[in-house]
């Protein structure tokens, strides 16, 4: 699944399965892995620390053992992956030989925006992000179509990439049919509950205020701030706005990111259980082999 799901962020070639081939595992030397490791500290790169040290006793501490070269060098480029865009709805399948039949949907949206941060938090607690919620308690608890289910607005780790629509269907193949109608009618139509929604208020403040950022886990949560080109903590601006949001908020948001949408069905599941007339009532099926998925 892991693999369908990086296919379909961004085809073919990917982070997935962006390996060595076996031609080229098969022509690398000991020694061409230990030069790697040797050559690791003549690259540009940072020193974390997180204790008592002061800077300057840091600096003085790690000179005898972390050597330098007089210059650094610049870090290699790195391969880089472009998100595609998820204009038409179409099905990836790849056989698996199991009872349950799993289907993830994907979307490519826009680039990271992080005015939108608040109304992303307040309505994956809403809509989709845990037991409470509305998908979970439509599809699993009501309809008893699932074992597992959620849906939810996913923001990039870096600001280069795209947002991303995701939802999950974990069934039983024989409910393949009923468990994909039902999350598409949550992703075309959003119910309205004013118990649910004032519950995902009050659980996503008390989550922020509960939540502890210590130690080196400060470093990092700077770290990814940065990734994002943030310069304060994001959760004091969802802590502070979420509750100012209405239902109608999380509406519009669901109307523009979710509902009449395409989509990219990733589906894991037996050929025998999972017939091809059932997937191409959703799209566009490619069926991958596994040389596709893994690379290898």
């Amino acid at each position: 699944m892991a693999g369908l799901r990086s296919y379909a962020q961004y085809g073919p070639q990917n982070p997935f399965n962006n390996v060595l081939s076996d031609a080229e595992l098969d022509a690398l030397k000991a020694e061409d892995l230990i030069k790697v490791l040797h050559d690791l500290f003549s690259y540009q790169h940072k020193v974390l620390y997180y204790g008592p040290k002061t800077g300057n006793e840091l600096t003085a501490s790690l000179k005898p053992i972390h050597v330098l070269p007089a210059k650094l060098k610049e870090l290699p480029k790195a391969k880089t992956f472009v998100q595609i865009p998820t204009d038409n709805n179409k099905v990836l399948f790849a056989h698996y030989d199991m009872v349950q039949a799993e289907i993830f949907w994907v979307r490519n949206s826009d680039p990271y925006n992080v005015s939108v941060t608040p109304t992303v938090s307040l309505f994956n607690n809403y809509f989709g992000g845990g037991m409470g919620s509305i998908v979970f308690q439509t599809i699993r608890e009501s309809k008893a179509l699932a074992y597992s289910t959620y849906s939810y607005f996913s923001l990039p780790s870096k600001k280069e990439d795209k947002d991303m629509v995701m939802a999950y269907v974990g069934t039983q193949a024989d409910k393949f049919n009923e468990s994909t109608t039902a999350m598409n009618e949550l992703l075309t139509d959003l119910p309205k509950s004013d118990q649910l929604f004032e519950t995902a208020k009050s659980g996503l403040r008390k989550t922020i205020a509960s939540e502890r950022i210590t130690q080196d886990g400060i470093i990092f949560n700077y770290l990814r701030a940065q990734k994002l080109g943030n310069n304060s903590d994001i959760r004091k601006t969802v802590y502070e706005t979420a509750p100012k949001l209405s239902f109608a908020d999380i509406q519009s948001f669901h109307d523009k990111e979710m509902k009449g949408k395409n989509y990219t069905y990733c589906i894991v599941a037996s050929q025998d259980k999972v017939n091809d007339a059932e997937m191409k009532k959703l799209g566009d099926v490619k069926k991958l082999n596994l040389t596709e998925i893994f690379g290898y």
